[in-house]
């Protein structure tokens, strides 16, 4: 028997029929199932003509003069962090709330993360917590010699879900105090900002920071299963990411093997293993092609529970903003935990229970094991994120969602909140 599609978000889940809703399931094509078929037909697996080709269409779509293809985000934050020469002991202002990535690729370079709190609306950085973190680092400098990090060179933002932040106020705060930018964009492909309504939209990317990594993980607006790419306006920062993405060589494997080539290189910088393959890049020409589809379809769903959630007293909904295109790779509800006679583990677990799944973006930086006992942080200095935290809640939201999906969702969160409040 087919599903009863639910009626409205107010509608009881007992008289629903249960749906199955996955967090996410990739919007995927014939194009990209036979494109991957004819580089499998073609014999060039690895880095080949499909990825140069990526490159290309990425760089062109963001206006961006320069484009590289990795196997992730991190690839692309870790090639960024080392080609703009980060020191032992430098400070980099990331945000607390964000991915593990944004922070280890700066230990890997021996330099110090110095976490900043969140905006309690947006969940995206505090600038004006980055710009007390960098007094504090200032201060303590001067105070004791020895501490680390000695000085804070440059600042890793995030995009939280898709909403970029204020680039304006970023690029601000980074010429005031003699910082590069390089943007965590692994949730903001395709999003755009600008500073007000009769302004030209600038797309992430296409120069909003100094170096800018993009993610094509199974669950991104585009994907290529596994994969990221970095942007930059910068010759020098995208010849030195390149070298450095295979292993320091001065010849990658398409300019070795193509016929004619010369077989010779040198390693001139002991490089990583980053490169994406052109089975990779096969799906993401395709994905690309359909970017803004896919993304005009993710808006449909989020503005669908925006409408049917705005009466739902116990969640607080996601922003938006007239001067964003939004990526709406999340969709983070936020507890009123004050109203409801459970926490925000037991409203998963009854989610969960009614078939839809669900996460959490992000247990903060601080809170984490590592980062307490590297950084010596506590929770109440950044006491936004630390409450946030616990009151999160991301629902499923993709291109590939039907209505009823996103109907049913709804109906789940509106019975919930009935069935357990205060």
């Amino acid at each position: 028997m087919a599903d009863r599609q639910v009626a409205s978000p107010v509608e009881s889940t007992s008289t629903a029929v249960k749906r199955d809703v996955p967090f996410f399931k990739p919007d995927l094509g014939e194009r990209e199932i036979d494109e991957v078929v004819a580089v499998l037909r073609s014999g060039w697996l690895t880095t080949g003509p499909r990825v140069k080709q990526f490159e290309r269409d990425f760089a062109a779509t963001l206006g961006a003069p320069y484009a590289l293809a990795v196997n992730s985000a991190t690839a692309a934050l870790h090639l960024a962090v080392e080609a703009l020469g980060v020191q032992p002991g430098d400070g980099v202002l990331v945000p607390t709330m964000t991915f593990a990535a944004t922070a280890e690729v700066l230990h890997y370079m021996g330099a110090h993360p110095v976490l900043v709190d969140c905006d309690p609306v947006t969940l995206n950085m505090d600038l004006t917590d980055a710009e007390a973190a960098i007094e504090r680092c200032a201060r303590r400098a001067t105070t004791d010699p020895a501490a680390r990090p000695t000085r804070v060179v440059g600042m890793i933002p995030v995009h939280v879900g898709g909403l970029m932040m204020d680039v304006g106020a970023i690029r601000a705060l980074a010429e005031r105090h003699g910082l590069w930018v390089v943007e965590d964009a692994a949730h903001a492909f395709p999003a755009a900002w600008r500073p007000e309504a009769a302004s030209p939209w600038e797309y992430c990317g296409s120069g909003t920071g100094t170096i800018t990594a993009f993610s094509f993980y199974a669950n991104k607006t585009i994907t290529t299963g596994e994969g990221g790419m970095a942007t930059t306006a910068s010759a020098a920062l995208a010849d030195r990411m390149r070298l450095m993405s295979l292993h320091g060589l001065t010849r990658d494997a398409w300019d070795r093997y193509s016929g004619g080539r010369s077989w010779d290189y040198r390693i001139v910088a002991p490089g990583y293993k980053y490169n994406l393959t052109d089975v990779a890049a096969a799906i993401g020409i395709h994905q690309l092609g359909r970017a803004e589809e896919m993304r005009v379809a993710r808006e449909q769903r989020a503005l669908a529970y925006l409408d049917q959630l705005a009466g739902v007293s116990a969640v607080e909904l996601p922003p938006t903003d007239a001067n964003r295109i939004h990526a709406w790779h999340l969709f983070p509800l936020r507890l009123r935990l004050d109203q409801l006679s459970i926490d925000r583990n037991r409203f998963i677990d009854e989610l969960r229970d009614a078939g839809v799944g669900c996460s959490v973006h992000w247990r903060p930086l601080h809170l984490h094991p590592y980062h307490q006992e590297q950084l010596a942080v506590t929770p109440s200095e950044y006491p936004v994120a630390t409450a946030l935290f616990e009151r999160l809640v991301s629902l499923p939201l993709s291109s590939t969602m039907s209505p009823a999906d996103v109907e049913y969702v709804a109906a789940v969160v509106s019975d919930l909140t009935r069935r357990f409040r205060r």
